[in-house]
């Protein structure tokens, strides 16, 4: 799609509901877009080759508040993948970030501010290394809930249909979502007490929820809690998957027998899965190849989309609104953006951005100009 750049940088991409604004360029294979909700109005904007920028005031600084460019491989679906700021972090200044490293295995690290605020201590604190046995399916996403806890998105390990059984498996974290306190006592692991398979003979303390094949992008409501889930999906189908703020956890989302709705198993048994609150097909008109979870939207600048889930493809470019209709759910296609969406993220005002990987752009979610 070609871009005509308006003096303001401003694209307007729909006269309906809402215009993309570029908001930054210059951002190589962004993979996350976040927040510290310290009241500096910073965003952090994390490149796959292992940098995180600081876009400030509409300017992205020269000088990259993180750079671990020689502990991984911005690669395939390698590298530095996502970042995440705790409760508190104004005071805390101690951020989290997940990776692959050089041998292909997830670390979770924590590392710290320097006496520069837009500078991080390069010091690293390694939490977590879970081995990878393939290349492809790391997951990815890193995010506080509203409990204070640490939630990891992770892949069932790559290759093709979960050949090792990975996500089905309470003995794995792979193909899981995991929860974990990081805060009580930094540097260190704890095991929520209330952790659904806590007390389980054979299975990992760390899992929350399984049955997921690589949930790459996963975001909570920032008013509800609630948590979704843009979870890639095989030859087929791609889903979001939706869980409440009140789950206790232990819920199981049904890969490898079921890819979304549907058996991927053939004559799979569906019972003990939750459906997906949204999904699509690859070959649908208005279908894609790769789901990217997004955000509900909670800000002000596009007064049409309150409470909307906004959520795209990588490789359609397709942006869809999901919302609760009864007890069931309805999405509707909001724009055709020609981008390959990698990432979605808010500001302090909850206002939406969205990724370019294909330009290393950064768009906001605005309304339309009246005309």
């Amino acid at each position: 799609m070609k871009l005509w750049w308006a003096a303001s940088f401003a694209v307007i991409l729909s006269a309906q509901d809402f215009r993309l604004v570029l908001a930054a360029r210059g951002v190589e294979k962004p993979t996350d877009i976040q927040s510290a909700g310290d009241g500096s109005r910073r965003l952090f904007l994390v490149q796959q080759d292992g940098l995180v920028r600081i876009l400030r005031n509409g300017t992205l600084l020269p000088a990259p508040f993180l750079d671990i460019r020689g502990k991984t491989r911005g690669e395939g679906e390698s590298g530095l993948l996502a970042i995440a700021f705790p409760p508190g972090y104004a005071s805390k200044q101690r951020f989290y970030v997940n990776y692959t490293n050089l041998d292909g295995a997830t670390v979770i690290a924590m590392y710290r501010a320097s006496a520069n605020p837009d500078i991080a201590d390069p010091q690293e604190t390694v939490l977590v290394t879970i081995p990878q046995p393939y290349e492809n399916h790391n997951g990815g996403c890193i995010r506080f809930g509203p409990d204070g806890y640490l939630y990891i998105g992770m892949g069932d390990g790559g290759a093709g249909g979960d050949p090792h059984d990975f996500s089905q498996s309470p003995a794995s974290l792979l193909g899981k979502m995991l929860r974990l306190d990081v805060e009580s006592e930094p540097g260190t692991v704890r095991i929520p007490a209330n952790n659904p398979f806590r007390d389980t003979e054979a299975a990992r303390p760390e899992i929350w929820a399984l049955g997921l094949r690589n949930p790459w992008r996963f975001s909570f409501d920032r008013v509800t809690g609630d948590l979704w889930m843009g979870d890639v999906g095989q030859e087929t189908w791609e889903e979001v998957n939706f869980q409440p703020a009140s789950s206790t956890g232990g819920e199981n989302y049904g890969w490898n027998p079921m890819e979304g709705a549907h058996c991927y198993l053939q004559n799979c048994k569906t019972e003990g899965f939750v459906p997906p609150a949204a999904e699509y097909h690859h070959e649908a008109a208005e279908g894609g190849c790769s789901v990217t979870g997004g955000v509900v939207y909670r800000g002000k600048l596009a007064p049409q989309l309150p409470g909307l889930y906004l959520y795209g493809d990588y490789c359609s470019g397709l942006l869809w609104g999901a919302t609760r209709d009864g007890e069931g759910w309805r999405t509707r296609l909001l724009m055709r953006t020609g981008f390959n969406i990698t990432a979605f993220g808010e500001d302090e005002d909850g206002e939406v951005y969205v990724s370019d990987a294909a330009t290393g752009s950064i768009y906001r979610i605005e309304a339309p100009i009246p005309e």
